[in-house]
């Protein structure tokens, strides 16, 4: 009979046997390009050190802070400040080239953070910011919008499906990987007015955030993508600084406003690491 050491010996081999197996394709130490796509939220915008005008990239947004982990051969960040869908095909500005042209066979590991500007998030930011003056502990904003931003964000999912397929039509063998938004507002409440939104239009306005990166988990599991979850509560807005990952209407920290800081893009970066690992 094999006694319980050796059965136990093994189990802990059969184990570690099938970690090895298991382990992901796309090892630190072999990925060639990595390319990092995206609007302002993963830019960094104005988050010193800003290496890119117009497009506002930071050398501290979270491509550069993986990048600097896992040192891949090439590191390519187009992502730029107020980019939408349309600009992984298009010019923004009229000028800035197309994301997509990052992309080549070549490319091994894709990162992107797109949606929120396809959906209007400066608009939504301004205007709901105008309504809360009046009406502080009313809901103008939802009342306002009624459902439109479902709308929206219905539009916009099957638009992020076919920019997945985009970037796989143009670097067939990458990892790709969806990075979703971090918590702007807490559940209930706010802060108002040191955030200018009415008290019920912060519920409103957090369901429509997680409403968006619902859809960008949607489509990364239909596309054969993967998602990265960076909303954690207990960071937002209204926390104090230090502590706070996105700062609000007016910044205590380098950042746009309502915009991830340093803080914020650290904690994503490693959201994104651990995922790879």
């Amino acid at each position: 009979m094999v006694s319980f050491r050796r059965r136990l010996a093994l189990c802990l081999a059969t184990a570690a046997a099938a970690a090895v197996v298991a382990a992901p394709a796309a090892a630190a130490d072999s990925i060639d390009r990595y390319v990092a796509l995206g609007d302002s939220f993963t830019s960094g915008s104005l988050i010193p050190n800003q290496i890119d005008l117009p497009c506002t990239r930071s050398d501290r947004n979270y491509p550069s802070l993986v990048a600097a982990e896992l040192k891949p051969a090439k590191f390519v960040d187009v992502s730029c400040g107020g980019a939408t869908t349309r600009d992984l095909t298009g010019r923004q500005f009229g000028f800035v080239p197309p994301q997509y042209d990052a992309l080549t066979a070549g490319t091994d590991l894709v990162t992107m953070g797109m949606g929120g500007n396809d959906v209007g998030f400066a608009e939504i930011v301004v205007t709901c910011g105008l309504l809360a003056v009046t009406n502080p502990g009313g809901s103008p904003c939802a009342d306002h919008y009624g459902d439109t931003l479902e709308q929206r964000l219905t539009a916009f999912a099957p638009k992020l499906g076919e920019a997945v397929d985009g970037i796989r039509t143009r670097a067939p063998r990458a990892r790709i990987v969806l990075v979703g938004y971090p918590a702007i507002l807490p559940e209930r409440t706010g802060c108002f007015p040191i955030v200018p939104i009415a008290r019920g239009d912060v519920p409103f306005l957090d369901g429509v955030e997680r409403r968006l990166n619902e859809i960008v988990a949607e489509q990364a599991s239909r596309n054969g993508a993967e998602y990265v979850d960076t909303f954690t509560r207990g960071h937002d807005v209204c926390t104090p600084p230090g502590t706070k990952w996105v700062e609000g209407i007016f910044p205590t920290a380098p950042a746009a406003p309502v915009h991830p800081n340093a803080l914020g893009m650290r904690a994503s970066a490693q959201k994104v690491l651990a995922h790879l690992r």
